[in-house]
C-alpha cells in the first residue's frame, strides 16, 4: 500500500474518534457547569481547554460559550471538532479509492452538516448529532472493509485515539477540586454505564469506575482494550519475525503502556490520576510519530494542540 493512502487511512481513523471523544467530554463538562452554580465559570473553563490541548486567552473571563466556539465550532481550531470533521473528510477525499462509498458519503454529509454556530439547547443537540455521525462511520468502516492492511491502519488510529480520548476524559476528575464530573456522568459519557452495571453490580465507586474505563479487557472503549487492539493492527501490518524481542519501537512502546497498565497496583493510578493519564496520551503521541517514521516517512503528520513531541 502507499504511504500516502495508508497514513490518510491512519488519520481517518483517528479524526472521526477525536470528533466523537471530544463531543463526549464537552457535553458531560458543560453539563456539569449548568447543573453546578458553586463551580468558578472561568476556572472550569481554563482548566477543561488545558485537558482538551488548547490555549486559554490570559486577558479575559471565560464563559461556556467560548469553550463551544473553541472547542466544538471553530474550523481554524485545531482541536475542535468541526476541524476534526474536515480533516477526516479531507482524509477520506485522498484516499478514496480505497474506502468504500458509504463511508465517504457519510464523512462527507457529516462536513457538510456541521453547524457554523450554536446555542442554548441546540449544544446538546450538536454533541449527540456529533456522536451519531462517528458511530455510523465507524460502523460503515467496520461492516464495508476488508481486513487487510487499509483496515489495520484504519483501526490502528481509532484505536490510539480512543486511548486518548478516554485518558483526557478521565482527566477531568482532577480538573478543579469543586468542579469534577461524577463516575457515574462519565460513565454514561461513553456509554459504559449499563456495562458497568453488570461487571460490578453496584453503584459506581471512584476505584470501580476508573479501573473499568482503564482496565476492563471486555470494553472497547477502555485504555488497555483500545492499546491492545492498536498491538494487534501492528501485528497484523507487520507480522513478528524475529525470536527475541521487538524490532519496531510503536509495539514495544505500546507493550510497556500495557503493562504499567495491568501490573500497578490501581490504587496508586487512583492517587496519581492525573498524571497517568497524561503519560497515556504522552505515550500515543510517541506512538504515533513511530508509525510515521516506519510507514510514512515522506509524509508530515497533521499537526494537533493536544499532542506533544
Amino acid at each position: 500500500m502507499l504511504s500516502r493512502i495508508a497514513e490518510s487511512l491512519f488519520w481517518i481513523g483517528r479524526y472521526i474518534e477525536r470528533a466523537d471523544g471530544t463531543a463526549r467530554i464537552l457535553d458531560v463538562y458543560l453539563q456539569l457547569l449548568l447543573e453546578d452554580t458553586f463551580v468558578d465559570e472561568d476556572t472550569a473553563c481554563r482548566a477543561l481547554l488545558g485537558v482538551m490541548g488548547s490555549d486559554a486567552p490570559p486577558e479575559r473571563t471565560l464563559r461556556r460559550g467560548d469553550v463551544i466556539t473553541s472547542l466544538a465550532i471553530d474550523r481554524m481550531d485545531t482541536a475542535s471538532i468541526a476541524y476534526s470533521v474536515n480533516a477526516a473528510r479531507e482524509n477520506a477525499r485522498r484516499a478514496r479509492e480505497i474506502i468504500s462509498t458509504e463511508l465517504w458519503e457519510v464523512l462527507n454529509t457529516t462536513h457538510t452538516g456541521m453547524p457554523r454556530r450554536v446555542s442554548g439547547e441546540k449544544v446538546h443537540e450538536l454533541f449527540g448529532w456529533v456522536r451519531e455521525r462517528a458511530a455510523l462511520a465507524t460502523g460503515i468502516a467496520d461492516s464495508t472493509a476488508s481486513r487487510d492492511d487499509a483496515w489495520s491502519f484504519l483501526t490502528l488510529g481509532r484505536s490510539l485515539e480512543r486511548a486518548d480520548m478516554t485518558a483526557r476524559l478521565l482527566a477531568t476528575r482532577a480538573l478543579t477540586e469543586d468542579a469534577s464530573p461524577s463516575w457515574t456522568a462519565i460513565l454514561r459519557s461513553v456509554g459504559a454505564y449499563e456495562a458497568y452495571l453488570r461487571t460490578y453490580r453496584g453503584v459506581p465507586s471512584s476505584t470501580n469506575a476508573a479501573e473499568f474505563l482503564m482496565l476492563d479487557r471486555l470494553f472497547p472503549r477502555s485504555i488497555l482494550f483500545s492499546v491492545r487492539r492498536a498491538e494487534q493492527c501492528l501485528r497484523d501490518i507487520e507480522p513478528r519475525h524475529e525470536r527475541v524481542g521487538y524490532g519496531d519501537s510503536a509495539q514495544r512502546m505500546l507493550g510497556q503502556v500495557r503493562a504499567e497498565l495491568e501490573f500497578r497496583p490501581i490504587g496508586e493510578i487512583i492517587a496519581d490520576l492525573a498524571s497517568v493519564m497524561d503519560q497515556v496520551q504522552t505515550a500515543t503521541t510517541t506512538v504515533s510519530q513511530a508509525v510515521r517514521e516506519r510507514y510514512f516517512p515522506t509524509h508530515n503528520l497533521p499537526a494537533w494542540v493536544g499532542e506533544r513531541a
